[in-house]
């Protein structure tokens, strides 16, 4: 080997797992406080199967797609692996379990990056009778339980620290917009679910947000957030980004006092998204009609699109109660209890793409 050159080592060669280790154990402890949490607070923990008729409800997540081949003669069905274990875990709780939560495996095609991988950690967990409120105190509580388990008093990345052991932000949607880029986001849809992108798009503009031709709406709303309104999150503290444009939640029930703002928050550290929650929407005739929008919009945009899962609808007008939850990426958390910049280094093992043809 030449002077100053150094090899390639895959992930399991010895030297390259032992780099890593310190960051798989910091995972163990967490994952043990994460799970001890749920103890006390009296959750079942469940298994619900990756292989779905319909992977999700999101308009710009992509599944992967795979074909089920049955034991008789032409019997097969196209499935795929689901982006979040959310409807299944609602179904049980319409079954009657009124607190669960789960660590699953999810899968959402076309990531990868620092913070993505093509198979992750979810934690999702769900409360019957409850409201997004009950779920915060949730996060506040089990985050500050892996933190101290990992010896962390405060999180760092991206330049920014964020110290859990403080009191939590809540930061309204609108509010943020406002904030950070001067924009009256409510304003650009005088009719809730049908938002303006004529009545955006100047302000985008305006702001120094790239509009390009074929922009939507959404595509607007989710470039300014990630531009101009996210890396202020979660710095110092941690940060409840809530009361979402009814718009942009298809599987969330509105805010009580205001119906143009959905039951929604997000949960921001150092400016890293790490959750997702809804005051869970329970009517099944609307629940169906959000989320045959949102497939036909999936369809315009990409070409693609999965049907809609008729077995969670059928659950729904059974009657699922009032009941809030959330989708927690567990990568992400463990990176910032282990001080990792990369989403791999928390992994046991990475995806393996190279090396493999079409």
């Amino acid at each position: 080997m030449m002077l100053g050159m150094t090899t390639f080592q895959p992930w399991w060669h010895p030297a390259a797992f032992a780099r890593r280790k310190p960051f798989l154990d910091i995972r163990q402890r967490a994952m043990t406080a994460l799970r001890g949490y749920f103890a006390r607070e009296g959750f079942a923990e469940v298994e619900t199967p990756a292989l779905q008729t319909s992977p999700g409800g999101e308009v710009h997540l992509h599944a992967f797609a795979t074909k089920w081949k049955g034991p008789r003669p032409g019997e097969a069905r196209r499935l795929y692996l689901h982006t979040s274990p959310e409807f299944t875990m609602k179904k049980l709780l319409v079954a009657g379990v009124p607190r669960l939560y789960q660590f699953a495996h999810v899968f959402r095609n076309g990531e990868r990056s620092s913070q993505h991988h093509p198979e992750f950690m979810m934690l999702e967990w769900y409360r019957a009778n409850a409201t997004t409120k009950d779920i915060m105190k949730d996060c506040e509580a089990m985050i500050r339980d892996a933190a101290e388990a990992s010896g962390r008093k405060r999180f760092s990345a991206n330049g920014v620290t964020c110290d859990p052991f403080r009191e939590w932000e809540r930061l309204g949607v609108a509010e943020a917009f406002e904030k950070y880029v001067g924009i009256d986001i409510l304003a650009t849809a005088p009719h809730p679910q049908l938002p303006e992108l004529e009545l955006l798009a100047p302000l985008a503009k305006r702001a120094g947000v790239h509009v390009g031709n074929g922009d939507t709406w959404d595509d607007l709303f989710f470039r300014i957030m990630g531009e101009k309104i996210e890396p202020y999150l979660g710095k110092d503290k941690p940060t409840f980004l809530c009361d979402y444009p009814i718009s942009t939640a298809a599987l969330a029930r509105p805010n009580p006092k205001d119906p143009r703002l959905a039951e929604r928050f997000e949960l921001y550290m150092c400016g890293i998204e790490l959750a997702n929650a809804f005051g869970e929407l329970t009517d099944a005739k609307e629940q169906k009609r959000r989320l045959a929008a949102d497939m036909a919009a999936k369809q315009k945009l990409y070409g693609d699109s999965w049907p809609v899962d008729e077995d969670f609808i059928a659950a729904l007008t059974f009657g699922m109660p009032a009941s809030a939850g959330i989708a927690l990426g567990v990568d992400r958390l463990i990176m910032l209890c282990a001080g990792a910049s990369e989403i791999e280094d928390v992994l046991w093992a990475p995806v393996a793409l190279e090396g493999g043809g079409l």
